[in-house]
């Protein structure tokens, strides 16, 4: 969709580019010169307490100013949009696929009038009624249509799978097509929609299924709601279908999954996104980080079409983890209609191995330890506890009382606090398949956490797995970690901090198991041979800060995927052995290990693949970014040399994930 071009418009984005590329060109000067970093990090930390507030979007009318900022095409977009196709090496035809209601042409018409604003021309579009329909229906169907020899009507009588690929088309439609893009009625598509989906492709052209963000369009046409989604997450897919709006399905992997469906029915297009994601694979499936769809607006289901809506979507997850014998087991939720899945546990339970380091403070010990030994139902516990010089009586006590249990072991560990070595050493006297990394001010709520934890950990595909942690108030701890959180200097954070216990999130993400690239290391569950084959904690250049971060990197580096859940609930009382980091000599190693993260792990920190671009990097709260992190791709596309070169364009990261697996150690 297009608006009217403003001048404020272009002082915006000329601010928001000059305020970025200076960013860009301070912080690779600071990668070369570790001296003059230092110094320019030392000079922004003040200035960017009144710089970035001037860019933030948290007014009541946020969405709608971002929109004309960052949102619209100018003509020279256009232009610009035009000349890259043209220097396309391929320039895939899509097929376009939407049921249509005779009774209610509206919705209809105003998706048809966003295919044929498109700046990309290549695709075609298929109008389909499956049913009886009436003669004057047909009549008004065809009269929809009739002006744009792309769109074709195809009516059916029967319900249920159709293949765009197969009948619908001429047989020079059907060989020139590429990709099936499924429309809902009433769904609008951004002028630019399918040149980025062309341009994606052209990109990486293994990809056989990709989706974009989306946002919601009210009865007057304003949009609103906008979901910056993740990158591709299998585990978020199984609680929710995210990959809707619009999604394009390579030909072929339709054909393999036995069509698409003929209805907009919600329970039926998740099922499709589930069996053509496990088709196509995790390094063949692509998120465009735009808002490229806009989506009419639902209106509230009642309580009996919401529980039939719940049961026909926990019926297709169902056969989903059935087909592709996943070892999960469908529940039902907390919330009505709603369900999640738990995890298999092998019999027998692994051994766990909890690794708690501390120093005094008895009463956070002893409780953290009644909670773990008699509040948790998990069977097979062993702990060791790491301690470092603990000097009080109150604890020589508890260790003499804890001697009687079997299950505990202390591990004298004496010398300057140093968790990353406190924690290697106990790792190294585990006998557990399991390690529990364990804060001594974590206190259990619930006695099925650890099942949960250690249900995620084992699968083959998995690396550290989070819990949900909340503080003394009910608040929320720790929902993941964000990487660059704090951006342009920070390192990472925490995912919707001090949010409500019980709330939802935004888009049900604190309520649902989710991919996350790190999690804390107060309450994480890892197996023992993931956490050796990453080379455990970084005891020189981490020794308290950021080392759970560097290590939940290395697991993803080496293809696994870390995990949160909210069904593993603790609370935290944060860094209560410890203290803060307030000032001194403190304030010195923790700047330093700052800036080890950032030159080790560079600009992987700013790409977070399940942060999206669009999000600011100021909170966890999701709101929206002082400008977005993602360049236009009209204006940043590779020179011909690169495009054109294989090994010079497979030498390039794919995306996030896999720019991680080539990350030097």
């Amino acid at each position: 969709m297009t608006a009217p071009i403003t001048g404020r418009r272009r002082r915006g984005i000329s601010l928001a580019g000059l305020s970025l590329g200076c960013i860009r060109v301070g912080r690779a000067v600071a990668r070369r010169n570790r001296a003059l970093g230092a110094l320019l990090r030392f000079l922004w930390r003040p200035l960017k307490l009144f710089l970035m507030p001037v860019f933030e979007h948290k007014n009541p009318n946020a969405y709608e100013n971002w929109i004309a900022k960052y949102d619209r095409l100018l003509p020279a977009d256009r232009a610009a949009i035009v000349r890259h196709v043209a220097l396309m090496p391929r320039q895939p035809e899509f097929v376009l696929l939407l049921p249509a209601d005779p009774a209610a042409l509206t919705p209809l018409r105003g998706s048809l009038a966003s295919l044929r604003d498109q700046i990309y021309a290549r695709w075609r579009a298929i109008v389909l009624v499956c049913g009886p329909i009436s003669a004057s229906e047909k009549h008004a169907l065809e009269g929809a249509i009739a002006a744009d020899a792309r769109l074709h009507l195809v009516i059916t009588e029967a319900e249920g799978v159709f293949d765009p690929g197969a009948a619908s088309l001429s047989p020079a439609a059907q060989s020139a097509a590429d990709f099936a893009v499924p429309l809902m009625p009433g769904d609008r598509l951004a002028a630019q929609a399918l040149y980025e989906l062309a341009a994606e492709i052209n990109a990486y052209p293994e990809t056989a299924l990709l989706y974009a963000d989306e946002d919601r369009l009210d009865d007057g046409g304003k949009r609103y709601a906008p979901y910056f989604k993740p990158d591709f997450d299998p585990d978020l897919l199984l609680a929710q279908n995210y990959l809707t709006g619009l999604t394009a399905y390579r030909l072929d992997l339709v054909t393999r999954i036995g069509g698409l469906p003929g209805t907009d029915a919600a329970s039926c297009w998740h099922e499709v996104a589930l069996a053509a994601s496990a088709e196509a694979g995790f390094a063949r499936i692509r998120h465009i980080q735009s808002v490229l769809c806009h989506r009419r607006r639902e209106d509230p289901l009642s309580a009996r079409a919401a529980a039939e809506a719940a049961a026909h979507d926990h019926a297709a997850v169902a056969r989903h983890l059935a087909r592709c014998a996943i070892p999960a087991a469908i529940v039902p939720a907390a919330e009505e209609n709603r369900f999640r899945l738990r995890w298999n546990l092998p019999t027998p339970a692994p051994l766990v191995s909890v690794i708690i380091p501390t120093r005094d403070r008895a009463e956070l010990l002893a409780q953290c330890l009644e909670g773990l030994l008699t509040r948790t139902d998990y069977p097979a516990i062993e702990v060791i506890i790491a301690d470092n010089d603990s000097r009080e009586p109150a604890t020589a006590a508890l260790y003499a009382r804890l001697a009687a249990d079997g299950r505990v072991r202390i591990l004298p560990m004496p010398g300057p606090f140093n968790y990353s070595r406190l924690n290697n050493r106990a790792v190294a006297a585990a006998a557990g398949d399991v390690l529990l990394l364990l804060n001594n001010d974590i206190d259990v709520i619930a006695p099925h956490w650890l099942g949960e934890m250690v249900a995620h950990a084992i699968r083959p595909e998995i690396g550290a797995v989070g819990a949900k942690l909340l503080y003394a108030n009910d608040t929320i701890q720790h929902a993941g970690v964000i990487l660059g959180m704090g951006w342009p200097e920070g390192v990472a954070g925490h995912y919707y901090c001090f949010e409500k216990r019980n709330a939802p999130g935004a888009f049900d993400l604190l309520r649902v198991t989710r991919s996350t690239s790190a999690v804390t290391a107060a309450c994480l569950a890892v197996r023992k041979s993931v956490f050796l084959e990453a080379g455990g904690f970084d005891e020189e250049n981490l020794t308290v800060a950021f080392n759970d971060v560097d290590l939940c990197l290395r697991i993803q580096a080496r293809g696994y995927r870390n995990l949160w859940t909210p069904d593993a609930e603790l609370y935290h009382f944060e860094s209560a052995t410890r203290g803060k980091d307030l000032g001194g000599e403190k304030a010195q190693r923790f700047y330093a290990e700052i800036a080890y993260m950032r030159a080790r792990w560079g600009d992987i920190l700013d790409r977070d693949p399940y942060w999206n671009p669009n999000l600011s990097l100021s909170s966890g709260a999701r709101d929206l970014a002082p400008f977005p992190r993602r360049p236009k791709p009209w204006l940043a596309f590779p020179p011909e040399t690169v495009r054109d070169d294989p090994a010079a364009r497979d030498a390039a990261p794919r995306w996030p994930h896999q720019r991680l697996l080539t990350t030097p150690e």
